[in-house]
């Protein structure tokens, strides 16, 4: 028997059908609205045909976080292939990080809970260090003595600012921000030490 869901025209293996209707539960209601059975319903299959894929709840939200991975992936090669310049390449992929923070800001969140994807049978990190190292690499294109801390701080101050724009928190206390002078600042500061 073929594990397929028939949408309109399309044919679409059960797993990926899964998967995304747990991204729209997710976008819709959070982490705490996407389960097993909540996916079942939404994609109009039996209560059990998830576990064939997903054994646990864990499994089900790795999987999604891990999708969430590609598409950012996906997103942080379009963005080094449009510029030549490293310094130019590194604000490119700030950006992206920043607006896939902001599109998809549930799914941004789960793909971080490593706390609650703990044990889910997922590795995760060959996801998330992939991207890591890129960005070390671009640092170390532009000329910083020390391109792995580098990476690290860019990517943990930008995290932050993602963190704290889907709260509001930043307009609260800075207002509203030109994210383009910000990005471009906070790359220039941690560049400054070039070897």
């Amino acid at each position: 028997m073929l594990d397929t869901v028939y949408m309109s025209s399309e044919v679409q293996p059960l797993r990926v059908r899964l998967i995304d209707c747990g991204r729209e539960l997710l976008d819709e209601g959070g982490i705490d609205a996407v389960g097993l059975r909540a996916v079942a319903r939404h994609a109009g299959v039996s209560h059990g045909a998830p576990r064939r894929y997903f054994p646990t709840h864990k499994a089900l939200l790795a999987a999604i976080a891990a999708s969430g991975f590609a598409e950012l992936s996906a997103e942080l090669r379009t963005a080094i292939a449009s510029e030549t310049d490293p310094v130019a390449r590194l604000r490119q992929i700030a950006h992206r990080y920043l607006s896939f923070a902001r599109t998809h800001r549930t799914l941004f969140e789960l793909m971080f809970r490593h706390d609650l994807l703990e044990g889910s049978g997922e590795d995760l990190r060959q996801h998330s260090k992939p991207l890591f190292e890129t960005v070390a690499a671009l640092a170390a294109d532009a000329g910083a003595a020390d391109p792995h801390v580098v990476a690290l701080n860019l990517w943990t101050q930008l995290h932050g600012v993602a963190t704290l724009r889907a709260t509001r928190s930043i307009e609260v206390i800075a207002g509203d921000i030109d994210t383009d002078g910000f990005v471009a600042q906070l790359i220039d500061l941690h560049l400054r030490a070039r070897g």
